[in-house]
């Protein structure tokens, strides 16, 4: 089982395929399953890991809180274990967080594409999300903040799977309570301006954890955003409209790699 190490903390992590290097970084308290749908697609053109933050599937779980230095140390890890010095990062919510300050701190960052992602503590509205992966019950149900009600409606059998999935990954009531608190004092309004990577950010128009104008207002304030609203689609929208974003991730890794 391939792990990276932060101090005592170890990371779980799959890797996958050959080319540039995609890095997944998922919401709080959601484990790798997150990015089936685009690990899948890009895997092979390009080279992609999805690994478990502490807290979350086979990865430790140290005591909380968390800071998201602590995250953002973690991923630093993650990209230095697998030698990656260009990681095109993708990240959603609190992944979104963090792959922004990494961004801002880590030499290693090329790209960065955001989901469900805002520039502040106070546009993030994630515990409806949370749920015990012991209880099934309570893991649909919070599904219904993450997805358009047509979504949910359309598709039951993913929604089962999903449901199977998070039972399997997600962190448990602790471990969502030590990552949410990393988004507390989160506030990147005066920094987004030294976040100088080419930035797509992606957004549900019925998302219901970040609003849309937060997504809109961070693709603005960044000096290399782009603000593109998939309408109807909740917070996981990647999932929801999964061949339109794995279109536009493929195109956008496409032109920056070969503006490299």
């Amino acid at each position: 089982m391939p792990t990276a190490t932060n101090g005592s903390v170890s990371l779980h992590y799959d890797r996958e395929g050959e080319g540039q290097s995609v890095v997944f970084v998922s919401e709080a308290g959601l484990g790798g399953w997150l990015w089936g749908w685009q690990h899948a697609a890009l895997a092979g053109p390009s080279e992609t890991v999805v690994w478990d933050r502490r807290g979350t599937g086979r990865s430790d779980a140290p005591p909380g809180p968390y800071s998201l230095e602590d995250l953002v140390s973690d991923l630093e890890a993650v990209l230095a274990e697998c030698e990656i010095t260009n990681a095109h990062l993708v990240g959603c919510g609190l992944g979104g967080a963090i792959s922004l300050r990494a961004a801002r701190d880590s030499s290693r960052v090329g790209t960065l594409t955001l989901f469900g992602t805002a520039s502040r503590a106070d546009a993030f509205d994630l515990e409806s999300l949370a749920a015990s992966p012991e209880d099934d019950e309570a893991l649909r149900t919070s599904l219904e903040t993450a997805f358009s009600d047509a979504f949910l409606e359309a598709q039951a059998d993913v929604v089962d799977g999903i449901v199977d999935w998070r039972a399997d990954g997600d962190a448990d009531p602790a471990g969502w309570d030590a990552q949410l608190a990393a988004l507390e004092e989160f506030d990147a309004t005066d920094w987004l301006i030294e976040v100088t990577q080419p930035t797509q950010v992606i957004h549900g128009g019925a998302d219901e954890l970040v609003a849309p104008a937060a997504g809109e207002n961070l693709a603005n304030g960044l000096p290399r955003g782009e603000y593109v609203e998939l309408e109807g689609a909740g917070h996981l929208c990647f999932i929801e409209r999964s061949r339109t974003v794995n279109d536009r991730l493929a195109g956008f890794l496409e032109a920056h790699v070969d503006a490299e």
